[in-house]
């Protein structure tokens, strides 16, 4: 018997839920994240048609929350729609392009259900940051010239404008870096060997390589590079034809001596 009230109960409420649908059409909204709480979005009475008596006189009740349980936004009896809470957008959305907050919202006199959609507008509130602080190579000094590293590009919470837009590697005479895009989204370095090492010269390069994002105010991070120039035994063995000579001399003395 109980289970056949909660069934009766479930679907009752479907069907009225079912006739409340498309009221007024989708109420959309849009703010900017990190908001402080009590900004105005917008104001719900207004858009409605209706004065903040008319409102409250209809018990406008909102009825979602997120799976955390927790409410971004409120409705004021004045009919504003406002930060309730701390919004991230990367935190409720990822790297998502399109990031929204939906709730419904019960008008009473005549039952109504109202669906309100937030779109949450990123800000540049991230630098691109690198997996590693310092990046490592060890590279021969016989490499020819043209020959490329792979270097994983810099993350940036933020997307389009705000996200990873350009680098810069530290000026040298020997390396520069260009930059490709993947095909699945995203953007990868190579390290382009631009002039032969010699490590009798130099053992080890140190460079600094700089990503920048497009926002503003605009926002970077590093990474440093470190060469290690390994030896690619290209150094021929001198004699020295006086000592050796001399060494003979030496050694031809001594051996005649000994008989």
């Amino acid at each position: 018997m109980d289970n056949q009230k909660g069934l009766s109960s479930l679907l009752f409420s479907f069907v009225v839920l079912s006739m409340l649908r498309g009221g007024h059409g989708d109420l959309s909204y849009s703010t900017p994240e990190e908001m402080r709480r009590g900004s105005v979005v917008g104001n719900i009475a207004a858009n409605l048609g209706l004065d903040s008596k008319r409102l409250s006189d209809r018990k406008a009740a909102r009825l979602d929350v997120d799976d955390n349980g927790k409410v971004y936004c409120d409705v004021l009896s004045s009919g504003d729609l406002v930060v309730a809470e701390r919004i991230d957008r990367e935190g409720i959305c990822g790297p998502k392009t399109v990031c929204s907050l939906k709730y419904e919202i019960i008008l009473e006199n005549p039952l109504e259900l109202q669906r309100v959609v937030i779109e949450i507008q990123d800000i540049n509130d991230n630098s691109p940051t690198f997996a590693n602080d310092v990046i490592t190579f060890e590279i021969r000094e016989s490499a020819d010239k043209g020959a490329r590293f792979a270097v994983n590009g810099a993350h940036d919470a933020d997307i389009g404008q705000n996200g990873v837009q350009s680098y810069f590697l530290q000026t040298n005479e020997h390396f520069s870096f260009d930059v490709h895009a993947k095909p699945g989204g995203g953007k990868y370095g190579e390290l382009v060997l631009i002039k032969e090492l010699d490590r009798e010269q130099q053992q080890e390069l140190t460079l600094t390589l700089t990503a920048k994002d497009g926002g503003s105010p605009q926002r970077s991070g590093t990474a440093v590079i470190h060469v290690t120039i390994l030896d690619a035994n290209d150094n021929v063995p001198v004699c020295d034809r006086g000592r050796l000579r001399f060494g003979w001399i030496i050694y031809m003395n001594t051996h005649t001596h000994t008989h």
